[in-house]
């Protein structure tokens, strides 16, 4: 890949290796923040050098309109969204988005999501034969033939809609895991042994804000996904529980929720993940990922460390389980 200005002779090595890619950087920009890449490389100042991989916008078999407004709606600490998976679909991003993209410029990852495993497996193998470096898959939506339950809150689900997808293509898959559920690492568990390459953890917890005027929900879809700095401390505990389930098979995670600077990056780091997703932290800080990356070199260099895996997985957790909330 192309661009960037070299770090200073000696300067710690930002590289990671994620499924098999190697990104230049740990930093990647989450689906449903960037749009389809193009509307964010337009902002003045922002390098994509800065940048290891950008995930597309969820895309699903058929244009979808998405939900009705309110859509976003900022809460303390936090943001709540429920956008409804608006998209052109599959073939019209293939066909007309992904040719536009510098695909020698960063990683560029596809985002999959479905109603059925039919649809996640058909989007699948349709994001195989494209350009794209590796699919994400959303198991976060709700499952039609099972009466709305969510895929991703349920391992056999879960397993089914990544066993589904392994078949469809050769292509790194990472699974975008819920927080939303009773055992995340059980869930995580039974995806690797489904053929996950990765996993993003996490996606965002459900949510609501009410409007006290009107007493009804500020959010059109009544509920939608709570994001932001509010989440990092349930995020970061995921992080680290699903990095025991993967550690053994050497299976990276990109720890994402609330990241809003380099010190909350580092600190998923240290829980476990081998790369970092910014997501709403970029709504107010556009150029997030160049500070991101400078305070992570400048970390592993002030701590002797010559590269971010020397980093991942590092905490050092006080003894033996003192009890709940201890």
């Amino acid at each position: 890949m192309s661009g960037g200005t070299p770090p200073p002779a000696g300067a710690p090595e930002l590289a990671v290796e994620l499924a098999g890619l190697e990104l230049r950087t740990p930093v990647v920009l989450l689906s449903g923040c960037v749009g389809f890449g193009e509307e964010y490389t337009r902002v003045e100042g922002f390098d994509l050098a800065d940048v290891g991989a950008v995930c597309l916008k969820g895309t699903t078999l058929e244009p979808r309109l998405g939900n009705p407004a309110h859509r976003v709606c900022e809460t303390p600490a936090g943001m709540l969204n429920a956008i409804g998976l608006q998209n052109p679909g599959v073939d019209r991003v293939v066909r007309e988005i992904l040719p536009r993209l510098d695909f020698s410029a960063t990683r560029w990852i596809a985002n999959v999501s479905g109603s059925t495993v039919e649809e996640y497996a058909e989007v699948t193998r349709r994001f195989d034969d494209s350009p794209v470096d590796a699919i994400e898959v959303n198991i976060s939506c709700p499952n039609v033939k099972a009466g709305g339950v969510q895929f991703g809150n349920d391992p056999d689900m879960s397993a089914r809609v990544v066993e589904a997808c392994r078949a469809a293509t050769a292509k790194p898959l990472i699974v975008k895991l819920s927080p939303n559920q009773t055992d995340i690492a059980a869930n995580a568990r039974r995806c690797i042994e489904a053929g996950a390459d990765a996993f993003a953890a996490i996606n965002t917890l459900t949510g609501m804000a009410i409007d006290i005027e009107t007493r009804r929900p500020v959010i059109g879809n009544d509920q939608g996904g709570l994001s932001g700095p509010a989440i990092k401390p349930i995020a970061l505990l995921k992080v680290h529980q699903v990095h025991q389930v993967c550690r053994p098979h050497g299976i990276p995670i990109i720890g994402q929720g609330g990241i809003a600077g380099p010190e909350d990056a580092i600190e998923f780091l240290i829980a476990g993940a081998s790369a970092v997703g910014l997501g709403t932290g970029l709504f107010y800080d556009p150029l997030l990922a160049r500070r991101v990356v400078e305070g992570i070199r400048a970390y592993l260099a002030r701590h002797g460390l010559g590269s971010v895996g020397e980093l991942v997985g590092t905490l050092r957790l006080h003894g033996a389980d003192r009890g709940c909330g201890a």
